[in-house]
């Protein structure tokens, strides 16, 4: 199992009509998992899909 490494993921998500900027650190094995992880977060949170949701970059957290 690999270890949790922590990703910064910066994207943006469409609200009523407009497109509101995020950033999330998410914990995740690699960088295409927190994509993954913060599509479903965001998702879930405001009932969105994800063709509703960018991400822009995936950047390690340096600890």
């Amino acid at each position: 199992m690999a270890a949790e490494q922590k990703f910064e993921v910066k994207g943006t998500f469409l609200m009523g009509e407009d497109w509101m900027p995020y950033t999330k650190v998410i914990e995740a094995p690699n960088a295409k998992q927190a994509e993954e992880r913060t599509f479903a977060t965001i998702g879930s949170k405001h009932n969105l899909k994800r063709r509703y949701i960018t991400v822009s970059g995936v950047s390690p957290v340096k600890e």
